[in-house]
């Protein structure tokens, strides 16, 4: 056991390696970081292994495994990991902070503005968002299908996903098909589960790691159990954000179709406007789960505006970063396991699955009525995967598109 000596010297925040300087670094991330979650580690590898020095190559590959083995958004954890090294637990905020608010504001002052798009031009650019979601989701589909299910075994396991959550839909069957998945993962892909064991330095105690892990798994099913004996205002909504923020597994565009069943599903926000934040989400730098502020924003039940956008973002990135928090004290001993590398293979292969089954409802169901719908969703994918154009410019030209359709008579 650590002394208090120890325990305080383990937790200081070293000389120079102020929250400000975490938080500078980070908010110039936030402002200039498109791509979503892999061109994200990307730039925190140039920032933070190559230009700043502030960790080792070796050091930076367990940190962004750690974290695509977690719930939550990856490349977020990533960055508040690397905050929390730099300057403790202010800098891992500090980290969070800038860069994730750019995104969010955006995000917020976008649906302030959306609500006064009316008319031809207003409807036109609102479906040509919507048509660039369609898009940047299949270039994700795509990508995440040829780095996790390599094989056939899990191909199959990503099919099979699909399948199971066209027919039944639910986030009951949702998480019913991570699950399966991991049991897939442990039963098929043993083979190709690969072990690492360089440590990863970052300083939380156990203690710290199991009080997270408790108030993750409190929050996760004690807020249900809550609301079935009244609720407060503020409670479902908070207790939605977070129940998605908590099952995603693969990266912030799995997120979708947990929000759209926790959002659309109950009435709280149309399809069209959700889907028009989500494609406004592409935009924006920074993670994509600020998708969070922007349905707080617009969402029926009170509260909404400022308020609710401050409780979604909040309530959607909590879980991930306490599921962090409550595993770095024990990933060395974690992933030192090849049956947890080889469940998180079935479970990463399913989550492929999840993500096609929403890239056709409600993507291209509700976005691709016409020819010339087709026509910019693949223009918008032509430009993502072989022009490897930045996802703004995407957003812009279909945007721009969407506008010239509502102008065509059908």
């Amino acid at each position: 056991m650590l002394s208090d000596r120890q325990t305080r010297s383990k937790f200081e925040v070293p000389a120079g390696q102020s929250p400000f300087e975490v938080l500078r670094v980070f908010l110039k991330l936030g402002l200039i970081s498109f791509g979503g979650p892999t061109a994200h580690i990307g730039y925190f590898r140039d920032e933070f292994v190559t230009n700043r020095r502030w960790l080792d190559d070796a050091t930076y590959t367990d940190l962004v495994a750690l974290c695509q083995f977690l719930p939550g958004p990856a490349s977020s954890q990533v960055g508040f990991s690397i905050g929390l090294m730099r300057a403790g637990y202010l800098g891992g905020l500090a980290a969070w902070a800038g860069f994730t608010l750019p995104s969010a504001i955006g995000l917020v002052l976008f649906a302030y503005g959306a609500h006064a798009l009316a008319g031809p031009v207003g409807m036109g650019l609102l479906h040509g968002l919507k048509l660039v979601a369609v898009a940047i989701v299949a270039q994700a589909v795509i990508g995440m299908a040829r780095s996790l299910c390599p094989d056939r075994q899990r191909a199959s396991i990503a099919a099979l996903a699909m399948v199971l959550i066209l027919l039944g839909g639910s986030s009951i069957t949702q998480i019913g098909v991570i699950l399966l998945g991991g049991i897939a993962g442990l039963l098929v892909c043993r083979a190709s589960a690969a072990v690492s064991h360089a440590p990863v330095p970052i300083p939380v105690s156990r203690r710290v790691g199991i009080a997270s892990l408790t108030a993750f798994v409190l929050l996760l099913l004690g807020l249900p159990l809550a609301l079935r004996f009244g609720s407060r205002p503020g409670m479902a909504l908070f207790d939605a954000f977070y129940r998605s923020g908590a099952l995603v597994f693969g990266g912030g565009h799995v997120v979708l179709p947990l929000l759209r069943d926790a959002f659309v599903a109950p009435g709280w926000v149309s399809d069209n406007t959700f889907l028009a934040g989500y494609g406004a989400a592409q935009a924006v730098p920074g993670p994509l789960f600020t998708f969070g502020a922007y349905l707080g924003a617009v969402v029926g039940p009170t509260p909404h505006g400022v308020a609710g956008a401050a409780l979604g973002l909040i309530g959607i990135f909590l879980p991930g970063m306490l599921v962090l928090l409550g595993t770095l004290p024990f990933w060395d001993t974690l992933r030192s396991r090849a049956a947890a590398q080889a469940a998180m293979r079935g479970i990463n292969a399913a989550v492929v699955g999840l993500l096609g089954a929403a890239l056709y409802s409600p993507l291209w169901t509700s976005a691709v009525n016409t020819a010339g719908d087709l026509g910019v969703a693949l223009i918008g994918f032509v430009l993502l995967t072989v022009w490897r154009a930045r996802p703004l410019l995407v957003v812009v030209v279909s945007a721009l598109l969407g506008i010239v359709l509502g102008q065509i008579p059908v």
